[in-house]
Order: structure tokens, then C-alpha cells, then sequence
């Protein structure tokens, strides 16, 4: 018996330790999986922090001004003699830059002039509020300060809901609040409020000012070339969404392989750019006003101009929206008609994005173009040909009832009417077609308007007029006018898609 007991007490201490180590062999993978999740995903996050910086250097840089930025300021801490002269509160500086300090020098420059403005405008009228207050009497100083500040930030806070004050001087009202409640609550209490005031305004404008250096001088991001590039960039995408939408319809073309089609479908919805684009045009345009002269751009260069053309580019992206949308519908138009429709109506597509095309390289060139009123004169008379061609198809849909009327009629018809008005086309078959034509002819209509904003900027901007530029193409010996050679460059294109 009592064997016995011995090799049952033996076998339950062995299943005991194998239980004990299964659970510990456990533990030790969970940690060790645990870990390599970890461990991956922070390589996956360091990898697409390296694609971002590698993809737009600028990002690298501006974190290096930022940093340049602190370590001079922190000198005030630092450096005794600075030190001495400004004492605790340096860190004010140091807080200036750290909350002043913005990816663009327009974005920059307006944050600066704004705290600058506001503290001062606050320190002046908190010192004010407090002299009186203090001549009033112990009695009725908290009141003089308590209705004072309820009048005033009240003031400042309604302020930024007006539109022009909320666009460029939010943040100065924002700050003009805090600095007047930090001066006028603390100078209750303390006693020396205007060497305390004084030592503030001055590291905060000495912050300000090292910004404004380091953001202009150290390879600067201006506001207003970005906005430049982007609307520049949103012509160039307009364009080829409009050509490609039209031949893609038309052509009825399939990509030749999977690069070409996601080539394709990205040039197709490169439109939705342009729909997204407002609150970061605006947003520019607003920082870009701050910014002295840079480049090819004067201090006063007519950057509201910008969100109009913007604005009329947004007009046509949304007749190109509901073109594709109209396009991508479940009521398909007959191939017949689409044949008939499908020459003049890519002709229209084709001018109609060579004039944008034009537009954008006139506003990258800053020079007035010499071609641009052929081309929209152009573009215009392929969309009168459109429209033509779409009034000459009246009465396509007939009842059963009328085939013999019907086919008397067209007996007797003109010879110069086309084709497809001389037959019977059920409603559902044309709708889409006409649908489209429709919208192409409304396009021409918004793409004048973007050349009527552009035309403004170049008369704001003084743009000169385009240098001709001589070639064995077009030198005088040559007998193809302009115009033949513009349309030869358009049916190369029609050929191309």
C-alpha cells in the first residue's frame, strides 16, 4: 500500500511540473509574439514616416528650422548675460516658438504678427484697466476688472465671428483674450504688473521675430507658390478628366493591360481634386497675403484670384461629375448613335481640354498666350457643331400607330439632314447619348468662365505678352496657317485615344 502511495504521489508531481511548464512555455511565447507585433508595426510606422519625408523633403527640413528655432531661443536660459537680462521669463520665448512656428512662411509670419498684436494691444489694455482700477479704491477695484474683462473678452470672442477678422486675425483675438485675462487677474495680486508685463511683450516679440528669420531665410515653404502648384496642378488634372471621361465613352476603348487601365482611371477621377480643393485654397490664399515678394510673385500679387479661378474650376469638375455619372448609368445609349455622336462630340471634349491645358501654361508662364482666343474660338464652334448636330434630330421617337406617316416623311426629307434623323430610335436609346452631348456643350460654357478668371489675373498681374519663339514648324516659309496646325495637333490626339 504504502508503494503504492509513492508512485501515485510521483506521478502527480510529474504531472504537476509538465503543467507548470506548459503554462510558463506559454507565457514566454505570448511575450514573445507580443513582442514581434510590436516590434512590427513599429517598423511598418518608421518605414511610412521614411516614405513621407522621402517623398516631400521639405517635411525633413522644416523640422530641422524648427529645432534651429528652440536651441537659439533656449539661449535666454542658457546664457547667463541673456539670462539675467530677461530672467524667468524666457520661457515665453520659448512657448512663442514652439506655438508660432508653421510649415509655410505665410502660415508663420501670420501667427507671429497676430501674437505680437494681441499681447501688446492686451498688456496696453490690462495696465490701463488696472491703473484705474487701482485709483478707484480697494472697494471697487475686483469690480472694475471683473466688468472690464467681462466687456472685452466678450468683444474679442464676438469678433471672430466676422468673417474677415476670423480669416486673418482669429488667432490674434484668441491671444488678445488670454493675455488680457493673464494681466488683468494676476495684477490683482501682484505688485510689480508693469515690469512683468514689459518682460513678457519683449520675449514674446523676441520669439516672434526668430521665427520669422529662421522660417524666411532657411530654405523657405511659401504659402503662395503652394497654392500656385495646386491650382496649376488642378487645371492639368481637369483637362486630361475631361478628355479621358469623353474618349472613354466614345472610343468605348478597353486598357490594354492592369498599369494602363490604373493610369486611366487615375487621370479619370483626377476631377475630384478639384471638388476638394476649396477650404485649402482659401486657406492659401489667406497665408499667402502675409508673405513679402518671393520669386516671380510681388508683396501685392493678386492671390484672391486664385480661389475665383478655383471656384469656376469647382463649376466645371461638377458638370464633369455629372457627365460621369450619366456616363456610368444603367440606361445605355445604342451604338449607332454613339457612332454618330462620337466625332464631333470628342472634338468638343479635345478642345475644350486644350484650352485648359492652355490656360494652365499661361498661368505657369505668367505670359498672356497668343493662341488662347483661337482656341476658345475653336472650342466654341465645335460646340456649336454639337449643337447643331443635337437639333437636327427632332421628333426620333414616334408611336406604333404613326410607321406609315413616319416613313412618308423621311421619304421626303432633306438630303442634308443626317442619317440617324431619318429613322425611328426608341426614347431610352437616346436619352443617355443626348444626356451627354448636353453636358459637353454646358462644359464649353464653364470652361469660358475659367478663362474669363484667368484673363482677370493676368490683367492684376501685369502678365507680359508671350515671346514667339521661331522654328523650322512654323517659320514664314511655311504655307499651314495656325489654325490648320492646331487642328492637325487635335486629330493627332483624337488618333492617340
Amino acid at each position: 500500500m504504502a508503494c503504492g502511495k509513492e508512485v501515485a504521489k510521483e506521478i502527480e508531481w510529474r504531472i504537476k511540473v509538465e503543467e507548470d511548464d506548459t503554462l510558463k512555455r506559454r507565457v514566454v511565447g505570448f511575450m514573445w509574439a507580443a513582442t514581434a507585433g510590436v516590434a512590427l508595426k513599429l517598423w511598418k510606422f518608421v518605414k511610412k514616416a521614411w516614405e513621407l519625408g522621402v517623398n516631400d523633403p521639405r517635411k525633413f527640413i522644416h523640422c530641422l528650422k524648427v529645432g534651429v528655432a528652440l536651441s537659439l531661443v533656449s539661449l535666454f536660459y542658457y546664457w547667463k548675460p541673456l539670462y539675467d537680462g530677461v530672467g524667468g521669463n524666457a520661457m515665453w520665448a520659448v512657448m512663442t516658438v514652439v506655438v508660432v512656428f508653421e510649415y509655410t512662411a505665410g502660415a508663420t509670419i501670420c501667427k507671429t504678427v497676430n501674437r505680437m498684436c494681441g499681447t501688446s494691444l492686451a498688456g496696453f489694455l490690462g495696465i490701463g484697466v488696472h491703473w484705474v482700477a487701482s485709483r478707484a479704491g480697494e472697494q471697487y477695484e475686483p469690480i472694475i476688472i471683473g466688468v472690464s474683462l467681462f466687456l472685452l473678452a466678450s468683444a474679442a470672442t464676438f469678433s471672430r465671428f466676422i468673417p474677415t477678422i476670423k480669416a486673418r486675425f482669429d488667432y490674434g483675438a484668441m491671444i488678445f483674450i488670454l493675455t488680457f485675462c493673464l494681466v488683468s487677474i494676476s495684477g490683482y495680486r501682484v505688485d510689480e504688473l508693469l515690469d512683468m508685463a514689459q518682460y513678457r511683450m519683449f520675449t514674446i516679440i523676441i520669439g516672434s521675430i526668430l521665427c520669422i528669420i529662421v522660417s524666411v531665410i532657411i530654405r523657405p515653404i511659401w504659402a503662395g507658390f503652394e497654392l500656385f502648384v495646386l491650382v496649376t496642378g488642378n487645371l492639368d488634372k481637369l483637362a486630361n478628366s475631361l478628355q479621358c471621361c469623353v474618349a472613354r465613352y466614345f472610343d468605348g476603348s478597353e486598357a490594354s493591360d492592369e498599369e494602363s487601365d490604373k493610369v486611366s482611371e487615375k487621370e479619370l477621377l483626377g476631377y475630384k481634386c478639384v471638388l476638394s480643393s476649396k477650404a485649402t485654397e482659401e486657406a492659401m490664399a489667406n497665408l499667402a497675403r502675409w508673405e513679402p515678394g518671393h520669386g516671380r510673385f510681388n508683396f501685392r500679387h493678386p492671390w484672391r484670384q486664385y480661389v475665383k479661378i478655383g471656384a469656376s474650376m469647382r463649376s466645371c469638375a461638377s458638370c464633369l461629375d455629372a457627365l460621369i455619372g450619366c456616363i456610368n448609368s444603367d440606361n445605355k445609349a445604342s451604338d449607332e448613335m454613339k457612332k454618330n455622336m462620337r466625332s464631333i462630340s470628342m472634338k468638343v471634349g479635345a478642345k475644350s481640354a486644350s484650352v485648359i491645358r492652355e490656360i494652365a501654361t499661361t498661368m505657369r508662364n505668367m505670359t498672356k498666350s497668343s493662341k488662347l482666343d483661337i482656341l476658345v474660338t475653336e472650342m466654341n464652334s465645335a460646340a456649336q457643331d454639337l449643337r447643331s448636330l443635337l437639333s437636327s434630330y427632332p421628333n426620333l421617337v414616334n408611336a406604333p400607330s404613326h410607321n406609315a406617316k413616319r416613313s412618308a416623311q423621311t421619304e421626303t426629307a432633306p438630303s442634308d439632314i443626317p442619317q440617324a434623323a431619318k429613322v425611328e430610335i426608341p426614347l431610352l436609346q437616346i436619352i443617355q447619348v443626348v444626356t451627354v452631348a448636353s453636358l459637353l456643350i454646358e462644359i464649353v460654357a464653364r470652361v469660358e468662365g475659367i478663362v474669363e478668371t484667368v484673363e482677370e489675373l493676368s490683367d492684376l498681374a501685369n502678365f507680359q505678352p508671350e515671346k514667339r519663339v521661331k522654328s523650322k514648324q512654323h517659320s514664314p516659309d511655311s504655307k499651314i496657317s495656325p489654325d490648320q496646325q492646331i487642328d492637325e495637333e487635335t486629330d493627332r490626339t483624337l488618333q492617340m485615344v
